[in-house]
């Protein structure tokens, strides 16, 4: 039986514009492929401080997590991954890749034109359809 890893992704917007990366280290799945930026949560840990530590961990930034908006659950090869998005408020600092290779602030209508990990995907097409106006403001 495949062990399932809980992950916790970030949905950071800025300018009514979405936060991806590329994936430059762990999961060979999702090696070279664009995602909500997150990672996984410890045991014991709230996905709450997950988020944000991971955020911080991963990008050098200071983080709220709001809301939980959707999870997807993808069946990888080796794994399942259970994929929970948190919208989350930029609190502070500058941005400084360590499991990226690159970051973008993407358009919604250009979010699918990525090469995004597959468990992001679903997840991806969910944004795509809340209304940010109402939403993030």
């Amino acid at each position: 039986m495949k062990k399932t890893i809980d992950v916790v992704a970030a949905l950071i917007v800025k300018d009514e514009k979405v936060l991806i990366a590329k994936r430059s280290t762990g999961d060979k799945n999702a090696l070279g492929k664009w995602e909500f930026p997150g990672g996984k949560v410890d045991p014991g840990e709230s996905e709450r401080h997950a988020i944000e530590r991971e955020i911080k961990e991963e990008l050098d930034l200071e983080i709220n997590a709001k809301e939980f908006i959707i999870n997807n659950v993808y069946e990888y090869p080796t794994h399942i991954v259970n994929l929970k998005l948190y919208r989350c408020e930029y609190i502070s600092g500058d941005m400084h890749l360590h499991d990226h290779s690159d970051y973008q602030f993407v358009d919604l209508e250009e979010l699918l034109d990525f090469d995004l990990a597959p468990a992001d995907i679903p997840i991806a097409k969910h944004v795509q359809k809340m209304n940010f106006t109402c939403k993030f403001h």
